[in-house]
Parts: structure tokens; sequence; C-alpha cells
């Protein structure tokens, strides 16, 4: 009766700082690397005095992590109580498990209610498994002696074991820092877990893999599980976020604008009093109004994901400084904020304009992007014959053009604030990525710094560009935009049998 189901990973093209702000809004890709929660009985039968017990068992295993928690979870309050080593605990699965469980209570009459508490008798045997895109494992391609590309990711085992710094330690925890990617991995794996745990208590019906999400019902369906994702994401890392990642690991690509934070007033209140169930049950009456519209890249366009190495950036530290400096200098910074948001909207009209062309002539538009991926973008005017291919070459560089506004305006964000939203070692490799044969696109995602680059190529120049960046010391990841939001998988990941998650996982 096991259920696994999983979310993806997200690469934030458009929108970095201004998308903490209503109305603001940013292009979130969500990509093929997904976290998987796998949800099943703790105990195969109920013991005959099990009707009496006031509390249930919890197992909470990372594989990749070596890591295994018991707790105890009471049927009456939801509290959790860990019984092993306070190092091991992971509060983004913890409030997703008690605020799954408590929006059963809220949906459920009484009937449905004691068919729960029975279920929850049986304990719940949590397994989460996140993607090796998620992670950092250069240090393991090099330590093999394998050059830093693709193909050497590949030869990785699914699911590789995660290395921990022992010399690097978070501010906050006592406990090694794991390298990531920066592709979101609390929020997929919050959202995994949240979705598994919904459909394994009968809250929500999930769509199958690579099933079409239609209608109203499937639509309803996700929405309790972004409503709760959001809230226990957002509680365990302390502080109200934008939620674009939660929104792109449940619904898939999108363009978004965020909730206003009071929606979520009532759950930071919980600590003075309202018990879970309360707290839940506001929580999903509440008001969000996010907007999302659906989103994805033109067609014979793919993205691309490059680890450069020099070491991660604090996102919060550096949204900390961006907040400083616009109260600091609010008339300079309202500039900036202006032609950002400007070039912004420019580049997802050129994004638009060009998906509208590849659908009302195909075949032109097909002719146009095969000969431009093959040549640097100021050749591309060069060969266009006829109406229709100059319209599909005005709307790409019109999106370059954007790209290279957005860019621009980061960094003089970033400079005017103190930080390396898009630092030196970032802008040459950008550029020399810029200036490479069928490139559109490249840039910094998210808040940017140091942690990953972006690109957007066309046909399948993208082979050249992870060759390039090999040559600069920078690791192409296997990471691709997939539209898809969060879905039930049919199997067990770990399963022998190649499924369409593995093979997703092992091809990019």
């Amino acid at each position: 009766m096991a259920v696994v189901a999983s979310a993806p990973g997200k690469v934030l093209m458009t929108g970095g700082y201004l998308i903490l702000e209503r109305p603001n809004a940013g292009i979130v890709l969500s990509t093929n690397a997904r976290f998987y929660a796998i949800v099943k009985p703790l105990y195969e039968d109920l013991k005959p005095d099990s009707w009496a017990w006031a509390w249930t068992d919890v197992k909470l295993t990372s594989p990749q992590m070596g890591r295994e928690t018991m707790y105890k979870l009471s049927l009456k309050h939801l509290q959790l109580q860990c019984a092993s080593s306070s190092n091991s605990r992971n509060p983004f699965v913890e409030y997703a498990l008690q605020y799954a469980v408590a929006a059963a209570h809220a949906t459920f009459d009484k009937p449905r209610k004691e068919e729960l508490q029975k279920l929850l008798l049986l304990g719940l045997d949590i397994t989460i498994l996140g993607c090796n895109e998620f992670y950092s494992y250069r240090d393991k391609i090099e330590a093999r002696g394998l050059p830093l590309t693709p193909d050497s990711l590949a030869s990785l085992p699914p699911f590789t074991s995660i290395t921990f710094s022992t010399e690097k330690f978070s501010e906050q925890k006592s406990k090694p820092e794991v390298a990531k990617t920066g592709l979101g991995s609390s929020a997929a794996m919050t959202t995994a877990v949240v979705a598994a745990l919904l459909h394994y208590l009968g809250v929500v019906k999930l769509p199958l893999e690579n099933s079409p999400l239609q209608g109203d019902e499937v639509s309803k369906e996700l929405d309790v599980v972004h409503i709760i994702a959001q809230t226990a994401h957002c509680i365990a890392q302390g502080k109200v976020g934008s939620g674009f990642d939660v929104s792109s690991a449940v619904y898939g690509s999108q363009r978004y604008i965020r909730f206003s934070p009071e929606v979520l007033s009532s759950a930071q209140d919980a600590a003075r009093g309202m018990s879970i169930q309360e707290v839940i049950g506001d929580v999903l009456k509440a008001n969000w109004d996010h907007e999302r519209t659906n989103f994805q890249l033109p067609p014979m366009m793919s993205l691309i994901l490059g680890e450069p190495g020099t070491g991660g950036s604090s996102t919060p530290s550096m949204v900390g400084a961006v907040k400083k400096w616009r109260n600091s200098d609010p008339q300079g910074s309202l500039e900036t904020w202006k032609k950002l948001s400007e070039a912004n909207s420019s580049l997802e009209t050129h994004l638009n304009a060009l998906r509208r062309l590849a659908e009302t002539n195909p075949d032109t538009y097909r002719i146009t992007i095969d000969k431009c991926s093959k040549l640097t973008s100021e050749k591309w005017p060069e060969g266009a014959v006829g109406q229709n291919q100059i319209e599909v070459i005005r709307a790409l560089l019109g999106a370059r053009d954007a790209m290279q506004e957005i860019r621009t305006n980061m960094r003089k964000m970033g400079e005017a604030a103190g930080i390396p939203i898009e630092p030196e070692s970032q802008t040459r490799l950008l550029n020399t990525t810029m200036n490479t044969e069928g490139v559109l696109l490249a840039g910094v995602p998210g808040a940017g710094g140091f942690d990953a680059v972006f690109a957007v190529t066309l046909a399948a120049s993208g082979g050249i560009v992870a060759k390039i960046w090999s040559s600069l010391n920078v690791l192409a990841l296997l990471v691709g935009e997939n539209p898809h939001g969060v879905r039930l998988e049919t199997n067990d990941p770990r399963c022998a049998e190649i499924t369409d998650a593995v093979s997703d996982i092992r091809i990019g």
C-alpha cells in the first residue's frame, strides 16, 4: 500500500528579488530533477490494544544521508516527539507530516476520521530521496579522476549518497553543510512529502506520472497540496518567502506572482495557543491570492544549468542586503527596480511571441531556429529570408537584449547593495556563454551569487555549451526543463526496472 509522489526542482529565470513583492511577476521553470517521497504503513496489522493508544510511530528514512529518525505522533494534538538523536531531525518533513494529518482532520467527517485513526495506528514509514542534480558531486567526480562533464555525472548511480563537509558548518546548526546546486531541494522535498501523505491519507487524488493536468477537479486537488506544502515550508524555514519554489514544485513551470504574507498569519500565531487543527483549518479557508499562468520555454529551446564550483551563496543574507539598500536609498533603488521589472516583462513578451510564431508558422520557425543554432547571435539576421523568418529572429534578438538589460540592472543592484549578485567570475562566464553559437540567453538564476548559471540554447547547441563550460571548470548538470509539477509515481524510484523517473535522472 505504498504511495510514491514526486515534485520537481526549479530555476527562477526572471524575477530575482522583485518576486518578493506583489505584484511583481517571475518566470520559474520546473525541471526534470525530482524529489521523491515514499509513504507506507510501518506495521502490517493493528495490535489488539491499539484502540487505546494516544500516540503512533513514525519512521523517517533518508538513505542518501544515511539517516533514520523515529518519532512519536500524538493522535489527538498532532504533536511530534523525536525519539532519535536531535541532529537527525528534519523540520520540513516534521511540519509536512503534522499539517498533512491536520488537513485530513479538517476535511473528513466523523466516519472518515475513524478510518484515519485506524490508518495512523499502523504507523507511518516515510522515505525521502532527491535526484543527484540537487546536490554537488564535483568532489566525487574529481576524486575518480573523471572530467567535469555531464557523462561523468551520468556515471554516478541514481540517489548517490551525499558527502557531508567536515570543514564548513552552518551558522545556525551544528551539523555539517551539504553542498547543493540551488534547485530548491527543501521546497521539492516538502511538496513531495505533503503530496504523498495527502494521497496516502485520502485527502487528495494526485495525477499520475506524465499525465496532463486537466480540469477543475485536478486543480482543486493540487490547490490543497499547494496550501499545505507552502505553509509547512514557510514555518519550517522560519519566514514567509515568496513561495515560487513550492508553487513550481506543485504546478510546474509558470509565471508567478506571490501570495500576500498575511494568509499565513494564523500559522505564525500557532505558537501562541492555536491548535494545529485550527491553524490548518484557517489556512485552507484563507484567501490565497497568488497568481500563476502556465509557462514553458518555446519549442526547440533547452535549459542548461552549470555549477561553477566556486562555493554557494546565502540567499537570505543577500535578500537582507538588498532590502537594506532599498530602505537607505528609496529613490535610487526605485529606478533600478523599475528598469529590472520592465526588462523582465520584455523577456517574457519575446518568449511568448516565439511560442506563438512556433504555432502559427511551425515550418518557418523550425528552419530559422535550426539555422540560428549553428551561428553566433550577430550572424542570425544574415540568413533571414521572408517576413516570417525576420519575425522569429527579431523576437530572438529582443529576448537577448532583455536578458542583457536584466543582467545589467542585477549587477547595479548588487554593487549598490554590496553583494555579488553577478560576481565578476560569473560575468566573464556568462559573456562567453552568450557569445557561443546557438545560445539565446545566459544568466544567474534566482538571487544570483556563486551557486549556478543557466543558459537557454537553440536546437542541439547545448552540447557545445557543456564542452565550453567543462574547459572553464564549470560542470554542466543533467538538468532540463520539465513543465510538469507534482505527480503520483507508479514505482519506487529505486526499483531495478528502468522507470521513466530513473531514465529522466540518467539522461537529463
